[in-house]
């Protein structure tokens, strides 16, 4: 076998190798974007469920509190009205975010390339976050609804440090979760026991999936 003919087979053995990691990469870019597909429309139903339930929440709630508001103000019972207001409040913010997700999960599209589909589920993992953030806001106003001013006058001192006790303790954790529920401490069990199930576990996994295609194709590249 001359030289010429070595080249030749080097070069057709190149090109088939080319073409090869070509198809394999395809294929794999493929399979990873259906299986994306598959686990965030896992996430849907939940999402459903949860803009349902917020809906008819802030929409019985919204209407009985302008009411309120409009023709009994004066003899309304000002710590549930404020209470009130601050949790109908919160969950309508939440349910803002909860349509901006499902337009965003409705909106990736199998197809796209890789980094569009992860800079969507980059938008999903912050805007799940601050949910959360916001509807643990809600723990202090659960513990102060039912106060009424005859406390003011007929309670003890040791009725009031234990309603204080547990207010001031849900205000706490309140903002400390506010404050510490960040992807960093995505590892940390306090965390990892609040994000578990099907509206932060598929996520996770289509995040993986896709870090694992990118590492798969540098790793090609560099060889």
């Amino acid at each position: 076998m001359d030289e010429l003919e070595i080249k030749k087979l080097w070069q057709s053995t190149n090109d088939k190798l080319e073409k090869s990691f070509v198809i394999d990469k395809k294929n794999t870019e493929e399979i990873t974007h259906m299986k994306v597909y598959s686990l965030l429309g896992s996430m849907k139903p939940i999402k459903f469920f949860a803009l349902l339930v917020g809906i008819l929440w802030v929409g019985i709630g919204g209407i009985a509190l302008s009411s309120i508001y409009l023709n009994s103000f004066n003899e309304a019972n000002k710590f549930f009205l404020f209470s009130a207001s601050i949790q109908v409040g919160l969950t309508a913010i939440s349910l803002y975010i909860y349509l901006y997700q499902l337009i965003t999960i409705y909106q990736i599209d199998i197809t796209e390339p890789i980094i569009r589909t992860q800079e969507k589920l980059s938008s999903l993992k912050i805007s799940t976050l601050w949910v959360t953030r916001l509807l643990f806001l809600q723990l202090p106003v659960w513990t102060t609804f039912w106060w009424n001013e005859t406390m003011l006058t007929d309670w003890g001192i040791l009725q009031w440090i234990m309603t204080l006790f547990f207010t001031l303790s849900f205000t706490v954790i309140a903002i400390w979760l506010f404050f510490n529920i960040k992807y960093e401490n995505r590892n940390k069990k306090w965390f990892q026991l609040i994000f578990s199930g099907k509206e932060w576990t598929p996520l996770m996994k289509s995040m993986e999936l896709l870090e694992q295609v990118e590492e798969y194709k540098d790793q090609n590249a560099s060889t």
